[in-house]
């Protein structure tokens, strides 16, 4: 007998439709699982056999068929236990055909027949809502990341008996709709008025913070680079409803969902160690999942240690930086995964650490400090706004009793010059001024005549590049916004040139 159930498979970061396809026929007991699965699918078949006999079901001794169309999809993970096994029920006629119309099943078996959790459900019950399917069941451990889609009734059954008991006389209730709640969370520890001193460097993470603008701190160990840098998510805006469920499809397919707030409402933060491979920073893999630059989407990825990384690591940033997303190509197809970060990175100035220091002397021979610093390519730097210089901290600093600003305070700020740039962009698809292209950098980055022949003397004096004047540009932009002035003024173009150039002179 023929039985036909939808389920869902996830594909980079979306989900998509399978057609289960069940026929049993008289034969030789057998069980074949056609379509382009992975391993996790045929092994389903023992899982399904063990799962549908614990849970009090017959299975039967004959040839079973199992077709998972579309057949050229290549189909992963064990989300398609559930609806495999629905197939099997239906095909033996335990449940009508009708009673599995126009609802979606998606969740792996245990032995015993309880459902366990899949990762990523949220880009999949989206998908399902886009191809309006009424129903869809998932697992009891995904409820919470189901409940953040509307217009979809969702249940979650804990168990095969009880799905089968609900599917002949409907006894579950869908779940309540769970708004998306933005409120910021609180930063804790981590906080801007812990830092003393370091007020140019507080001033350039504002402004990287304003402007979405990459940064690189340079100084000497114990100076403060690490300290700062992850503080600096807590000055960010807070996001969009939009980039939050973003984010939360993206950590939902990566399995980084925590159960007790599935919802990712504040800026990812994440600091790979240096000795990462490409694949885990990039993505990749056989069958590709999402790397550190996509798991920073919408958020700060830290570097630590900057040259320590291999140098096929570092080069694979640039077109990520450039194009905000990332293209992995396999033979089966090609995956796009968003990867619009800002980008912080701290090094030593050299070696030992102590180039420049002034307190302790630098123990590096010239070629040593030469190649250490070639490991970060001048088309790399280049892509880099601020290049920032971080002093040690004076004595006095330390033991001062004067106030620091606190995150709250700089984040005021920021979300102000966020909101003049928004309103600025919006119509271009574009939220903040480093995502300007070149012709909406002549647009609004217009330049009066003062303005123009400073700019003209640091582009001939320092060698600049045309992507460097765009940058400048785009900070002094920046500036001028926290300022809160329509015209960007000569010291906004200056600060911007020199932040840029500080760790060089």
């Amino acid at each position: 007998m023929y039985a036909r159930v939808s389920g869902e498979t996830p594909v980079g970061l979306n989900g998509a439709g399978v057609v289960v396809e069940v026929d049993i026929e008289r034969g030789l007991p057998a069980f074949e699982i056609v379509g382009l699965p992975d391993m996790a699918i045929r092994e389903s078949r023992e899982r399904v056999r063990t799962a549908l006999k614990n849970s009090g079901f017959p299975f039967p001794q004959n040839r079973i068929t199992v077709n998972l169309a579309p057949a050229n999809l290549r189909k992963d993970g064990s989300g398609l236990d559930l609806p495999i096994a629905v197939g099997i029920l239906v095909s033996l006629g335990v449940l009508p055909q009708d009673k599995v119309q126009d609802k979606v099943f998606i969740g792996e078996l245990s032995l015993e027949g309880a459902i366990r959790e899949v990762n990523g459900v949220l880009p999949m019950v989206l998908d399902a809502r886009r191809r309006q399917t009424p129903e869809v069941f998932i697992p009891q451990g995904n409820g919470e990341e189901g409940r953040l889609v509307d217009g979809i009734a969702i249940y979650t059954p804990v168990h095969l008996k009880q799905l089968v008991t609900h599917l002949l006389r409907p006894c579950l209730e869908p779940l309540q709709h769970k708004e998306l709640e933005l409120t910021e969370p609180e930063n804790g520890d981590i906080d801007f008025s812990d830092v003393h001193g370091q007020k140019v460097v507080k001033r350039a993470l504002e402004i990287a913070a304003a402007g979405g603008h990459n940064i690189l701190l340079t100084g000497s160990p114990g100076s403060g680079k690490t300290m700062l840098a992850r503080r600096l998510p807590t000055i960010l805006p807070p996001m969009t409803k939009e980039e939050a469920l973003e984010v939360t499809k993206i950590y939902s397919i990566a399995g980084l969902l925590n159960n007790k707030s599935n919802l990712i409402n504040r800026r990812p933060f994440r600091s790979p160690h240096h000795t990462i491979t490409l694949s885990a920073l990039i993505g990749g893999g056989s069958v590709p999942v999402p790397g550190e630059v996509t798991l920073s989407h919408n958020g700060v990825l830290f570097l630590d240690e900057f040259p320590e990384f291999s140098k096929a690591a570092l080069e694979v940033l640039r077109q990520p930086l450039e194009d905000h997303f990332v293209t992995i190509n396999r033979v089966h197809g090609s995956y796009i995964f968003p990867a619009s970060f800002l980008l912080c990175c701290a090094q030593n100035p050299c070696p030992c650490g102590y180039l420049g220091d002034g307190t302790k002397e630098c123990t590096c021979r010239p070629f040593e400090i030469e190649r250490y610093r070639r490991k970060i390519s001048g088309p790399l730097s280049d892509r880099i706004d601020l290049q920032i210089h971080v002093p040690r901290v004076k004595y006095e600093d330390l033991r001062t009793t004067e106030t620091e600003e606190t995150s709250a305070q700089i984040r005021a700020r920021v979300c102000t010059a966020r909101n003049i740039q928004l309103k600025r962009l919006k119509r271009y698809g574009v939220f903040c001024n480093a995502a300007m292209n070149h012709r909406q950098v002549e647009r609004f980055c217009k330049l009066d005549a003062a303005c123009n022949t400073l700019m003209e003397n640091a582009f001939c004096k320092l060698g600049l590049s045309a992507r460097s004047y765009d940058r400048i540009l785009k900070v002094a932009r920046t500036i001028a916004d926290l300022e809160a002035s329509d015209v960007i003024l000569p010291s906004n173009i200056a600060e911007a040139i020199q932040l840029r150039t500080q760790v060089n002179q």
